[in-house]
């Protein structure tokens, strides 16, 4: 458990992918109690109050220079390629980013002995029973699901102080990077129809209570945690409120099943996530109804 010194200074925070949906939002909530600094490389992007630095991961040295020189008291590693048809489609080179930097940052975090946060994924889970707590078996169906799999047990081998924040489907509305539900909201604004899943089930949270969670499992939390959101929705049910939050007829959503489609990731049914540790400790995330409103309804003049 993280017990920051007291100080007239913040401690710093390190951010790897500070410039991705959910590195982003971490940076604005983690301003309210550290000093804050995160990484980029491929998209480097001006992150109002955060101290920004460009780094490719995948570089040891590099890597080692930014924590000598940056002096981290703690670090949430968000960076990854997390979109699973680019791993399908290209395992060797996303290895490299998802296992092995993920690897080596847990080697410098070991030898200089500071709090790491792993951001893992809902999809290191087949689907076949859920809920899932946070000491079920993973068995991942996906290229993307097999490389957290194995950042996960290589990090903890390298360093058993490794925090692993296993994160469900995220929505949000950032302001360079998006989520599942623009292009959602795009179909339904030129009102094409929108295909979507009624069996295939996750437990979604906001981009902003994501990285709350993150913040208070990275001072209160040890091995692994879920942050789901508090329920269990269906690609369908979440298309059916974001129509009614934003005041479109569900006649534009078309229901269908996961074997109507031919994919190309395989993708597992259901990978809720049983959250109730995380709730423990103090963790409350909003339902999926009322962030999206909350987030997309126009503030009144």
């Amino acid at each position: 458990m993280l017990s920051p010194n007291s100080s007239e200074s913040p401690p710093k925070i390190l951010i790897t992918g500070a410039s991705g949906f959910l590195g982003w939002y971490l940076c604005q909530v983690a301003q309210a109690s550290w000093q804050v600094f995160g990484t980029a490389y491929s998209h480097t992007i001006q992150v109002p109050g955060c101290s920004m630095v460009t780094v490719d991961l995948r570089n040891f040295a590099d890597l080692k220079q930014v924590l000598q020189t940056v002096q981290p008291y703690a670090i949430i590693h968000a960076a990854a390629q997390g979109r699973p048809h680019v791993c399908q489609a290209e395992p060797e080179a996303t290895y490299v980013i998802n296992v092995k930097a993920s690897w080596h940052l847990a080697d410098l975090c070991a030898e200089y002995r500071i709090p790491l946060l792993f951001v893992s994924t809902d999809l290191v889970f087949d689907g076949q029973h859920p809920p899932y707590k946070e000491s079920d078996a993973v068995c991942p169906l996906n290229t993307y699901g097999e490389q957290k799999v194995l950042a996960e047990q290589g990090m903890l081998e390298r360093y058993p102080s490794t925090i692993i924040a296993r994160m469900p489907l995220m929505f949000g509305v950032a302001s360079h990077a998006s989520s599942f539900i623009q292009p959602m909201i795009q179909n339904l604004e030129t009102g094409q129809a929108l295909q979507l899943f009624e069996d295939e089930f996750r437990t979604p949270v906001s981009g902003l209570d994501a990285a709350r969670g993150i913040l208070l499992a990275l001072v209160k939390g040890e091995g692994y945690i879920h942050l789901g959101g508090k329920e269990r929705l269906s690609r369908y049910e979440m298309g059916q409120q974001l129509a009614n939050c934003l005041g479109y007829s569900e006649s534009l959503l078309a229901g269908c099943s996961q074997q109507d489609v031919s994919l190309s990731t395989p993708r597992p049914a259901d990978v809720s996530l049983d959250s109730s540790l995380a709730y423990s400790l103090g963790y409350n995330p909003k339902l999926f109804g009322q962030s999206l409103c909350h987030m997309l309804t126009p503030p009144s003049p």
